[in-house]
C-alpha cells in the first residue's frame, strides 16, 4: 500500500536534531514535543523499543498530542500489537480529526486488520477534508483496500476518481494496470501502463510487467523490445535473471 508515504509525511520533515531528553525546567508542552521529536527519530532510524518509550512519555506530558499518539501507533504495528496500535490511533483521530495524513494512517491500519467497510469510511472522510490537498493518494489507497477485499469494481472507482483529480498521478495509473491484468484485460493494463511510463522512468519491476502483458497480448515485438531494455538497463536487477531463466 501506500503507507510509506504517509509515514514519512507522518514522522520527518517536522523532526528536529534534539538528540537528549528535555530539560528539567522545560514545561508540559515543550517537554512532549521533545520526547516526541526522539520518539519520531528513533521510528524513523527502526528502534521501535526506544521509539515507544520516547513517545510514550510524550503523551503523558500532552495526552492531547494527536501526531504522537499516530506515531505510537505506527510503533506497536511495529511491535505487533494491534491492539495498543489501535488504541493510539484512535485516540489520534480524536485528538486531530482534520489531519489528513492520521486519519489516512488509521484507515490504512483498519485495512490491514482486514475492517474494510470502516478503512473505507475513514479513507472518505479524509478525502472529503477541506484540508487535504492530496486527496488522490486516500482514493488509491482506498481502491488498493478495497482490492484486498476483493471489490474490484469499487477500487477501480477509486483509481478513476484519483486519475481525473490528477491524470499523471503515477500510483493510480500503476494500481489500474494492476488491476486490468488481475481482472484479464491486457489491453486495457497496456494502456494505463502506457500513460504510466509516459511520465515516469521505467524501474526493472515496471519493465517485467510490461514484458508480461505484452506476453500476454502475443505482441511478441513490443515484449523483445522491453526485453532488451530491461537487460540493457538493470542487467544485475533480480527481474533480469528471471528473464534470463525463464526465456
Amino acid at each position: 500500500m501506500l503507507l510509506a508515504a504517509t509515514v514519512l509525511a507522518l514522522v520527518s520533515g517536522c523532526v528536529s536534531t534534539t538528540s537528549g531528553p528535555p530539560r528539567p525546567e522545560a514545561d508540559d508542552a515543550e517537554a512532549a514535543e521533545q520526547y516526541y521529536q526522539l520518539g519520531a527519530r528513533y521510528y524513523r532510524a527502526g528502534n521501535y523499543e526506544l521509539a515507544r518509550d520516547r513517545l510514550e512519555r510524550a503523551v503523558e506530558f500532552d495526552p492531547r498530542m494527536g501526531i504522537a499518539h499516530s506515531t505510537l501507533a505506527l510503533t506497536y504495528e511495529q511491535l505487533e500489537i494491534p491492539r495498543l496500535a489501535a488504541q493510539h490511533y484512535e485516540l489520534a483521530v480524536r485528538y486531530e480529526p482534520r489531519d489528513p495524513n492520521v486519519r489516512n494512517t488509521f484507515a490504512v491500519f483498519l485495512c490491514r486488520q482486514r475492517d474494510y467497510e470502516q478503512a473505507i469510511e475513514q479513507f472518505d472522510r479524509t478525502i472529503r477534508m477541506p484540508e487535504n490537498d492530496r486527496p488522490e493518494i486516500m482514493m488509491t489507497n482506498a481502491g488498493v483496500c478495497l482490492v484486498q477485499k476483493p471489490d474490484y469494481a469499487r477500487a477501480e472507482g477509486y483509481f478513476r476518481a484519483a486519475l481525473e483529480r490528477r491524470p499523471s498521478y503515477a500510483e493510480a495509473l500503476l494500481q489500474m494496470t494492476l488491476l486490468k491484468r488481475r481482472t484479464g484485460e491486457p489491453l486495457s493494463a497496456r494502456a494505463f501502463l502506457q500513460r504510466y511510463l509516459a511520465t515516469n522512468p521505467p524501474s526493472a519491476p515496471i519493465l517485467l510487467l510490461a514484458i508480461q502483458i505484452e506476453r500476454e497480448l502475443g505482441n511478441g515485438s513490443a515484449e523483445d523490445e522491453y526485453r532488451t531494455q530491461l537487460l540493457d538497463k538493470f542487467p544485475d536487477s533480480a527481474e533480469a535473471r528471471r528473464v534470463l531463466e525463464t526465456g
